[in-house]
């Protein structure tokens, strides 16, 4: 099984995610401190598992899905780590540093803040 967290805050408006089964197993809402500008105050998350054969193709509708700017979205599988920015992904063997490395220099350069980049392995 594949497990990640989405905000569902970073979905584009009229982008929609289907054909892959996700089991939600938590929806939460929390108040972010030190959100970007453009980033509401309140966010929804909601964690979810799949099927981890469904990982690339996934990540690669995640990719389609979300709004560009300070998102992105991560998931991971029993050996690799995937974070997904709009229209780019980034999967790397889980803990890799390099790939991890990557990944939270792209984020910075979309404007996301360095407290957010902070997915699990």
């Amino acid at each position: 099984m594949l497990e990640g967290v989405l905000i569902t805050e970073s979905l584009r408006a009229g982008s929609q995610l289907a054909g892959i089964p996700l089991q939600v197993t938590k929806l939460s809402r929390i108040k972010v401190a030190g959100a970007a500008d453009d980033q509401p105050r309140l966010w929804t998350l909601l964690d979810f598992s799949a099927d981890e054969r469904e990982a690339q193709q996934l990540a690669d509708q995640l990719a389609s899905c979300l709004s560009t700017g300070t998102w992105y979205t991560d998931f991971h599988t029993a050996t690799d780590t995937f974070v997904i920015f709009a229209n780019k992904v980034f999967r790397y063997p889980r803990g890799q540093a390099e790939g991890r490395q990557a990944a939270q220099q792209h984020g910075r350069s979309v404007g996301i803040p360095e407290q957010q980049l902070d997915w699990q392995e």
